[in-house]
C-alpha cells in the first residue's frame, strides 16, 4: 500500500530521496499497467455461470456477447476474438495474404514485428512522425519494393495514425492496410471509433490494458469475406463439426477471459474518466518543469487516456531519461521506458536486416518515459511522483552527478 499522505509530504528535500540516503517513497513498488477491475461480484457470478453451464471455451456465450459488445464499441460489423493480440495479429496478417516484405514502424512493441517475422515476412521498419510518434507516411514511399505487400500501422498511445494518408497510400499502391490498436480501444479519429479503418485492425485486452479480459486480443472488421477467413483460421480451419477446410491454429478465447472482459466493460466509462482525471493531474502538476513535456490528447477525439507519457529533455533537465527512471525505481515507482530501443535494434532484426536510418525513432525511444496510472493510483500518488520529478530536474547536476554510468 501507498504511504499516507502526511509521510509522503516528508519527502521535500533531495536528501529524502533514495539515492542520497532516504527511504522509497511508496513502500512496496507501483507498476505500469496494474489491472483495471471491475464489479468482482459480478465477475465471479459469471464465471460460476460458467462453470455450471461446463462451457469453457469453443465460442462460448460469453465470448459470442463479448464479440458483439466491442463491435457495436469499434463501430465495425465484425469482432473475432482471439486468446492474445499477437495471435490476432498473426492471423489477420496471414488472413489478408501478405507476404514478402510489410512497412512498420520500429516504434512500437516488438510483437508487432514478430508477427511478420514469425511468418517469414520481412518487416521494413520505417520512421516516425516525432509529433504524433505513429508511423510517417511521407516515408512510407521511398520503402516500397515490389516484394511490398502491405503496411502495418500502429495507432501508439491511443493517438491515430494519419490514417487518410496512410489508406490513400495503400490504395493507390495496391496495398494491404492493417492496423495495430492495442492502445487505442474506445478512441476516435475525426470522430470515427477506432477498429474499422484498413482492411482490418487488431485490439489487445491484456492484463497491462485499461480494459482487459485477462489475455486476449480481437480483430475488427467491416470486410465479412476477410472475417470468416480469420474465424477459421483461429479454429484450425473448422467448417464443421469434423470438416476441416483450410490451415488454422488455437487462437480462441476462453469463457473466463469473455466473462472478465463483459464485466470490465460496464466499468469501461469509470476506467476511462479516473485515466483522463489522472492525466489532467499530471499535465498541472508538471507543466512548469523545464524539459518535462507529457505526450498531448486532442480533446476534440475520444480517448482513453490510459498512458500517461513523459518526453525528457537531457539538455533541459541535466538528467537523462535513463537517469530519472532509476531514481523513480529507487522510490518503488517503476516506470517504463516505451518502446526502448527501437525494434530494429533488438534481436532478430539488428542482425538480420541493415540498419535502417530512423534518427526520430532512435530520438524518442532514448526520451519516453512512461508513468503509472489507473484505478490503482491516487490523487496523492500522483502529487509525490510529480514531486519527485521535479526535485531531480530542479536538482539536476547533483542527481546526475550521484548516479553511475549503467
Amino acid at each position: 500500500m501507498s504511504k499516507t499522505i502526511a509521510e509522503l509530504l516528508l519527502k521535500q528535500d533531495i536528501t529524502d530521496l533514495v539515492l542520497f540516503g532516504g527511504q522509497p517513497a511508496f513502500s512496496v513498488p507501483i507498476h505500469v499497467g496494474r489491472p483495471n477491475v471491475g464489479n468482482r461480484s459480478r465477475l465471479l457470478e459469471r464465471i460460476n455461470d460458467t462453470l455450471d453451464r461446463l462451457w469453457l471455451t469453443n465460442d462460448g456465450p460469453y465470448v459470442l456477447e463479448f464479440e458483439k459488445r466491442i463491435a457495436k464499441l469499434a463501430g465495425v460489423a465484425h469482432c473475432v476474438a482471439m486468446c492474445n493480440a499477437t495471435i490476432a495479429l498473426e492471423i489477420a496478417i496471414r488472413a489478408l495474404g501478405m507476404n514478402g516484405e510489410v512497412i512498420l514502424p520500429s516504434f512500437t512493441f516488438v510483437a508487432t514485428a514478430h508477427a511478420l517475422q514469425w511468418q517469414g515476412i520481412t518487416p521494413v521498419f520505417c520512421d516516425i512522425d516525432p509529433q504524433s510518434h505513429t508511423i510517417d507516411p511521407q516515408q512510407i514511399e521511398q520503402l516500397i519494393t515490389p516484394r511490398t505487400t502491405g503496411i502495418l500501422a500502429v495507432n501508439v498511445w491511443g493517438n491515430p495514425c494519419n490514417i487518410e494518408a496512410l489508406e490513400e497510400i495503400a490504395t493507390r499502391r495496391q496495398l494491404k492496410l492493417l492496423f495495430d490498436s492495442a492502445h487505442a480501444l474506445g478512441c476516435s479519429y475525426k470522430d470515427r471509433m477506432i477498429g474499422g479503418f484498413g482492411n482490418a485492425e487488431v485490439f489487445s485486452f491484456h492484463a497491462t490494458k485499461f480494459l482487459n479480459t485477462l489475455e486476449g486480443g480481437a480483430v475488427v472488421t467491416n470486410d465479412s469475406t476477410l472475417a470468416e477467413r480469420v474465424r477459421l483460421m483461429r479454429n484450425f480451419g473448422f467448417t464443421n463439426y469434423d470438416k476441416v477446410d483450410s490451415i488454422g491454429t488455437n487462437g480462441k478465447l476462453n469463457e473466463f477471459s469473455a466473462a472478465t472482459g463483459l464485466t470490465n466493460l460496464e466499468s469501461m466509462n469509470d476506467f476511462i474518466e479516473i485515466n483522463r482525471q489522472n492525466y489532467k493531474q499530471f499535465a498541472r502538476e508538471l507543466a512548469d518543469v523545464e524539459g518535462i513535456t507529457l505526450v498531448t490528447y486532442d480533446d476534440n477525439e475520444k480517448c482513453n487516456y490510459q498512458y500517461v507519457v513523459l518526453e525528457v529533455d537531457s539538455n533541459s533537465t541535466v538528467v537523462s531519461r535513463d537517469q530519472l527512471m532509476q531514481v523513480l525505481h529507487s522510490e518503488n515507482i517503476l516506470a517504463r521506458r516505451y518502446f526502448y530501443p527501437g525494434c530494429h535494434l533488438m534481436e532478430p532484426y539488428r542482425s538480420s536486416i541493415p540498419a535502417p536510418n530512423l534518427p526520430e525513432t532512435e530520438r524518442l525511444s532514448d526520451r519516453v518515459l512512461s508513468l503509472p496510472t489507473g484505478t490503482s493510483i491516487s490523487a496523492a500518488d500522483i502529487k509525490t511522483i510529480c514531486g519527485i520529478i521535479r526535485m531531480v530536474v530542479a536538482n539536476g547536476r547533483e542527481v546526475a552527478g550521484r548516479i553511475r554510468p549503467a
